[in-house]
């Protein structure tokens, strides 16, 4: 396996890395920078999340998920594209959630908006509710068990036929590596650490087909968007 490449077939591996409660604490610090956190958006994430949108097939009238919102940059692209359907988020942070929904409902003009707080692990969603979901830069905050249970419920909630946009941090630049995993052991709640290499498989477990697989750059910021059909 290359350097920096993470294996979801050893689900404690992260844990042993000290990441134990992750939930707990990630909650507390997306809390707390919630107000400065669309800077990084607009610096290294805006790129892939347009390639992600060009890609994942969404259109007005649809029910649309995003799962794990930020600050709600993607959230208002994906309302905006949506006005006349329903389009929800939930992030693990209340105060990102909050913000998402005021901040959609103000910018985008879209009603059928609605965001709260839920772990993505166990969403409050019946089967099949929805046409599209869009997760962006998640997984790589969640130990290897939880990547599995969070695509597991994506693809429960996604209608026959859906389709599933993720953003991944890139591993294909050693240098960013390097920086990233210095991040990590810093603030790994925070930061997380980088799977991008670990989840077509992962993907192809929980019964997707892999559609589009894109790598974008963004400045020095690596990305990779797949796109999957359930």
């Amino acid at each position: 396996m290359s350097r920096g490449s993470t294996t979801l077939s050893s689900p404690s591996a992260f844990e042993r890395d000290g990441f134990v409660g992750i939930a707990g604490r990630t909650r507390h610090i997306y809390d707390l920078v919630s107000g400065i956190y669309p800077v990084s958006t607009f610096l290294f994430h805006e790129k892939a999340h347009k390639v992600a949108l060009s890609l994942a097939g969404i259109r007005d009238g649809m029910r649309v998920l995003e799962v794990a919102t930020g600050s709600g940059e993607m959230f208002r692209r994906i309302a905006g594209l949506n006005p006349n359907g329903m389009t929800c988020g939930i992030d693990l942070s209340p105060n990102m959630a909050a913000r998402t929904q005021r901040l959609a409902r103000r910018r985008a003009g879209a009603k059928q908006t609605h965001c709260q707080a839920v772990d993505a692990r166990s969403m409050p969603f019946r089967d099949g509710s929805f046409d599209a979901v869009v997760c962006c830069y998640l997984l790589e905050l969640l130990g290897s068990d939880a990547i599995l249970q969070t695509l597991r419920e994506m693809h429960r909630v996604l209608r026959p036929n859906g389709r599933l946009a993720l953003v991944l941090i890139g591993q294909n630049h050693p240098a960013f590596n390097v920086l990233y995993r210095v991040g990590g052991k810093l603030a790994p709640a925070f930061w997380g650490r980088q799977v991008e290499k670990a989840i077509p498989p992962a993907i192809e477990v929980c019964d997707f087909s892999i559609e589009h697989d894109r790598k974008v750059q963004q400045g020095f910021y690596p990305s990779r968007v797949m796109i999957a059909r359930k």
